[in-house]
């Protein structure tokens, strides 16, 4: 998967036209679509090999429209995680059944493990042209006049730095982003943290995509890989302490007062895995450029993952920094200049969201029907006796 070209040779000599810092969700797709515009893309990121990330999986229609307009979607299918075409929503005595909105003629999300999702994006991108390093740490950031014009690498092992030089260096490197914190990027809006999350796989669950609501409770089933459902439980943060001490009873427990039924399905199941879970659900809007730098992805937004928001978020800001970029990277005039109008519509494009999703993560009161969560077009309401 690794790819090394013409770029191999004196490392200290290179000039990159981007370097993209983290290969995850936001990191490979930003490195796959700028090489497919025809620059020059380094791709570098910690991790030796691709492992599953903490993630609610769950990639909504606009993600699966961009992957299929990047034609990865079917690499994606072929995974076999099961399209989820149907959404049934809880909130106490009523229930809301429809399906997923249509977004640019695509009706159905998947949900598929980051183990194997992050690995068809790497190799996307390393078709495109791009050269990946992995077991690369960015040790710093190289810096002339003000403006970012590389990066410093070495192995995770420590072997020898390197410098690396771009006209960009994109931040796609998570919520706790080294590039942000090189480059002091400000924090525009930041909101307390209002849930912390636990999950794990199960087995034998039927496959469909569920939340219930009560007041301070959240729970999902979202059907993934080889027969398995994610089941997760929200709660108040405020109970993050004594949840993380005993999370495997905590999460079954939630499960029971909030959606009994799945209680009762995953008795004749079995859990796949241990309990994955954090306290850590940060909700905030960093600057997202600056003279040579540019942030996507967590780097530069992170809201509770409630409502599953995270990949689709990623996909959507590589799309556009791709497109406000466009051909002026060469151009450092026109290059700032795309990298303000990348920012401007980032903010505009993904507030909203981030204030629905305060508004879930709050689980103060029962959801109004114009607020469905995931989105869906209703078409039967129940009433429970």
């Amino acid at each position: 998967m690794t790819r090394t070209g013409a770029a191999a040779g004196n490392k200290e000599d290179v000039v990159y036209d981007v370097i993209v810092v983290g290969a995850r969700v936001a990191g490979a797709s930003t490195a796959m679509l700028l090489a497919r515009a025809g620059y020059r893309v380094l791709m570098v990121d910690r991790d030796r090999v691709v492992r599953d990330a903490l993630s609610t999986l769950y990639i909504h229609q606009p993600g699966v429209a961009a992957l299929h307009r990047w034609n990865v979607l079917p690499e994606v299918v072929a995974t076999g995680c099961p399209p989820l075409e149907r959404i049934r929503h809880t909130a106490g005595h009523t229930v809301l059944e429809g399906t997923p909105c249509r977004t640019d003629g695509v009706r159905a999300a998947y949900a598929p493990r980051r183990r194997l999702l992050d690995p068809i994006l790497i190799r996307a991108a390393v078709d495109a042209g791009v050269e990946y390093r992995p077991n690369t740490s960015v040790n710093d950031l190289l810096f002339e006049d003000g403006r970012v014009v590389g990066v410093r690498t070495g192995s995770v092992r420590g072997d020898a730095e390197h410098i690396e030089r771009a006209r960009l260096v994109v931040g796609a490197d998570g919520m706790h982003s080294t590039v942000a914190a090189r480059v002091r990027a400000p924090v525009l809006l930041q909101d307390p943290h209002h849930t912390c999350v636990y999950y794990t796989y199960w087995s034998g669950l039927p496959p469909r995509l569920r939340t219930f609501e009560a007041p301070g409770r959240w729970v999902a089933t979202i059907p993934t890989n080889d027969g398995a459902t994610l089941v997760a439980a929200y709660f108040r943060q405020e109970l993050f302490t004594a949840v993380r001490g005993d999370a495997p009873n905590a999460l079954l427990g939630q499960v029971e007062k909030t959606a009994p039924e799945v209680r009762e399905e995953m008795a004749a199941g079995h859990r796949l895995e241990h309990v994955h879970g954090t306290g850590d659900q940060r909700n905030f809007f960093r600057e997202a450029q600056g003279p040579g730098w540019v942030l996507v992805g967590d780097a530069g937004h992170h809201k509770d993952s409630i409502t599953a928001q995270g990949i689709t978020d990623a996909f959507c800001q590589a799309q556009l920094l791709a497109d406000c970029v466009g051909d002026g990277l060469q151009d450092p005039e026109s290059l700032s200049t795309a990298l303000k109008r990348f920012a401007e519509q980032r903010l505009d494009a993904l507030l909203p969201a981030y204030r629905g999703t305060l508004k879930e993560a709050r689980m103060e009161s029962r959801v109004p029907r114009a607020d469905v969560p995931l989105g869906m077009e209703i078409d039967q309401e129940l009433a429970i006796p």
